[in-house]
């Protein structure tokens, strides 16, 4: 469980309790399990099971009660969501157009730039604006507001697959998991350096939750994006959904997504060596899929299948292609086997080399999973797992690390 490797959880205390059917440890760690993969009715028997072996329980006696409130939550915004289907961006519009979301006067902080009616974004705000933050202060809403709708008009022009070719004098840094560790982003950004026409910036999902500064990550995140909306590039996570931000502390913030759900980075010109285990686009370059999560239960997936993927608005679920990308992790084993995080499936080298034969793509950068020296080459050099949140949640004692753009400009040429 601590490993997040909640499906074997889920497995062991399902065994231990064909073992012994009273051990009531066994029915409230498979609770615990359900409730960490986003099935709350899944959970309520089993806390009950509890309480029926040990009726004087109070503290499964308030995770029931909290569980069943909880779904009873889940099931009212799923009702006003069917009721309610204005654009949430166009009601937001609708109460800045109103003057019902103003700068207070009292407002000391960075300021954005104003000028004939509408805020525009520099890279002094963005400077300003971080500094703000690391004194422990926040915008006013509707500066908030601005950054996230002025990162969302960029987004919304993207596809589920965005395509990002690097020119010659141009680099890209790949950032995975950050999770809400905001001076650990500060630091990986001091070695990346900001987004610029000749550096570009891909943070590979899982920006939120965990972690006590959420709000100033994803802010920060953004605010690039709608500064430099061609060189800061953004995946979305399993992390970037509602019911994740729900259940692990960014409820709110981050409803209603409109974050694409991969990249591919591409050279310009074929590669000065070509080794025998070269997969080439068919243009002769090299190329590399970026995702969260990484690849899917059937083999036939192409990239234009994950471009026509419809993301605006939607949430990934627990099945289908869109929640396959964000969830699933590589094995050791050829073949695919279960997931360990009870969403999603688990692919086997073989599986990753099918895939990029079948859509020419030179290997896959993926994240999604803590690695003790924050990243490793797995499936014979074909998917390189990224983690950028070092000692993630104080207790994992890894190390941070992200994809180099000199590196990964020596890969593509």
């Amino acid at each position: 469980m601590k490993l997040e490797e909640f499906g074997y959880a889920l497995s062991d205390a399902s065994h231990a309790i064909q073992l012994d059917p009273t051990y009531t440890k066994a029915y409230y760690r498979r609770a615990t399990c359900y409730l960490q993969i986003l099935k709350p009715q899944a959970a309520v028997p089993n806390l009950k099971k509890v309480l029926a072996l040990e009726p004087k329980n109070d503290i499964v006696k308030g995770q029931l009660v909290s569980t069943q409130k909880l779904i009873r939550r889940i099931e009212f915004e799923k009702a006003i969501e069917r009721e309610d289907e204005k654009n949430p961006v166009v009601r937001c519009r609708e109460i800045i157009a109103e003057g019902a979301c103003e700068v207070e006067k009292s407002y000391t902080g960075p300021k954005l730039s104003y000028e004939d009616g509408k805020y525009s974004i520099t890279l002094q705000f963005i400077n300003d604006m971080i500094e703000w933050f690391k004194s422990g202060k926040t915008l006013p809403k509707r500066y908030v507001w601005e950054i996230v709708l002025g990162a969302h008009d960029h987004f919304v022009q993207e596809e589920s697959l965005v395509n990002v070719d690097i020119q010659d004098g141009v680099t890209i840094d790949v950032i995975g998991d950050v999770h809400g560790q905001y001076y650990d982003l500060l630091h990986l950004y001091s070695l990346t350096g900001e987004p610029s026409e000749n550096h570009y910036l891909l943070m590979n999902g899982d920006l939120v939750d965990r972690g006590s500064w959420s709000i100033e990550v994803i802010l920060t995140a953004f605010a690039y994006k709608w500064l430099y909306p061609k060189y800061m590039f953004v995946n979305r996570g399993n992390h970037e959904a509602k019911e994740m931000n729900r259940a692990y502390g960014f409820e709110g913030e981050t409803k209603h997504k409109h974050v694409p759900l991969s990249a591919l980075l591409s050279g310009t010109k074929p590669p000065k060596t070509k080794l025998p285990s070269d997969i080439l686009s068919p243009e002769g370059f090299r190329r590399y899929f970026v995702v969260h999560g990484g690849l899917f239960s059937k083999d036939e997936v192409t990239l234009d299948d994950i471009r026509k993927i419809e993301r605006v608005g939607r949430q990934p679920g627990t099945e289908g292609l869109m929640c396959e990308l964000l969830w699933t992790d590589p094995q050791v084993l050829p073949g695919r086997g279960p997931s360990k995080r009870g969403v999603g499936i688990s692919f086997g080298p073989d599986v990753t080399k099918r895939w990029c034969e079948l859509n020419n793509v030179s290997g896959i950068i993926r994240s999604h999973e803590v690695r003790q020296d924050g990243y490793e080459i797995e499936h014979e050099g074909l998917c390189t797992t990224v983690f950028s949140a070092p000692n993630y949640v104080d207790q994992a004692k890894n190390k941070g690390a992200f994809v180099s753009g000199k590196v990964l400009q020596e890969k593509l040429v």
